[in-house]
């Protein structure tokens, strides 16, 4: 693959050194040392690189982990970012980040404004080698909407490392209506990358979104998102669990196959275990759109939403229509509060739903225990 490089400026601000690490995840000694108060810039093949959690870095530009990189987040390091959209962090195709927090002590990754604010800079975004329906259906790639970088291919268990206990805040800095970061964008990555545990906090757009690939997302938190609270389309064939969603801006969920044809392979084919979803955000508690998919629900928790489970109407999408007359889209045990309606659908398929009593997340609309000592209200 092509190595990704920005500018001899940006890459001035890695600085090869012959330090050696205790804790790497490889087996490789650390040769490269990042500058934390110019972080910036690009790791290439060979490269492994360990942030020092006793320093504050500050993001200055965009960061790329590229193929055959390593970068080693641990616990407790905080990086600053400022520079709107040329402000993010990338792992790209055959890169890998490990961001080691833990529940006392996570990693964040924050504005650097003194009055911070959504949009302030970038996100996370990573690029893996499993199966989207972006590119095509044979394992064709596709190129990231932020970023610029290929994803897409045909290894779904491919790895691009490792994240838990990150928090992502003030996120989305816009390009246009049409192009902005999420707090962690995440395009065709693979069933070997642990996800868990991952906030994304009063960011701009999509909190966490899942372009394809195959990657499973496990104690997930997107609070106070400008658009969608967490999103996922283009073939995601994961499983979502223990999901807590508040105060986003339209949909809590937005589930969808594919935007440009809504009936592209491979379909979206998901599962969602264990969720709350609570606000009031414009398209509802969970929005099926776009094709919706083959996907199903169990213990949904939704609470202060003008629609439970809101469905693009048949005339404009009769794909996901389809799939849910055919109950190849299905909710068991949904429990409704404050919710004027259960669901816009309007077809025959009345049971597509169950109602019961759970506790969604964890604790209903209150914050789950799994969320103490890392996550932010």
């Amino acid at each position: 693959m092509k190595k990704l490089l920005l500018s001899m400026l940006a890459i001035s601000a890695l600085a090869v050194t012959s330090c050696s690490s205790d804790d790497d995840n490889n087996n490789n000694n650390d040769n490269t040392t990042i500058d934390p108060t110019d972080f910036k810039g690009t790791l290439v093949d060979g490269d492994v690189a360990t942030l020092d959690a006793s320093v504050t870095y500050k993001l200055t530009g965009s960061f790329v982990i590229g193929d055959g990189a390593q970068l080693t987040i641990p616990a407790g390091t905080r990086i600053e970012a400022e520079g709107g959209t040329s402000a993010y962090i990338a792992v790209a195709q055959g890169g890998e980040i490990f961001v080691e927090g833990t529940a006392t002590n996570p990693v964040v990754m924050t504005s650097a404004s003194a009055t911070p604010a959504e949009g302030d800079w970038g996100g996370l975004v990573i690029c893996g080698k499993a199966n989207t329906n972006k590119g095509g259906s044979t394992g064709q790639t596709a190129t990231s909407e932020v970023g610029d970088l290929t994803y897409g291919g045909t290894i779904d268990n491919d790895s691009s490392g490792s994240v838990r206990y990150l928090r992502v805040e003030y996120t989305g800095a816009t390009f246009t209506n049409q192009k902005e970061f999420n707090g962690v964008s995440l395009f065709g990555v693979g069933s070997g990358t642990t996800f868990e545990y991952v906030q994304s906090y009063n960011g701009g757009d999509d909190g966490i979104e899942f372009f394809g690939g195959a990657v499973n997302g496990k104690y997930i938190i997107a609070v106070g998102s400008g658009d969608d609270s967490i999103d996922f389309a283009d073939g995601w064939k994961g499983t979502g669990e223990y999901w807590y969603i508040k105060d986003g801006a339209k949909a809590g969920i937005e589930g969808s196959n594919n935007g440009d044809d809504f009936a592209a392979t491979p379909t979206t084919t998901a599962t969602l275990k264990n969720i709350s979803v609570v606000g009031g955000g414009s398209e509802g508690g969970i929005y099926i759109k776009e094709g919706g998919g083959i996907w199903n629900v169990e213990n949904f928790y939704v609470d202060g939403y003008e629609k439970g489970i809101h469905v693009k109407n048949s005339t404009d999408d009769s794909v996901a229509n389809a799939h849910i007359d055919n109950d190849e889209i299905t909710f068991s045990n949904v429990k409704f509060v404050n919710v004027t309606d259960e669901t816009s659908y309007e077809g025959t398929n009345t049971d597509f739903y169950t109602v019961g009593e759970n506790t969604g997340a964890g604790n209903g609309s209150a914050t789950p225990a799994w969320a103490t000592g890392w996550a932010r209200f």
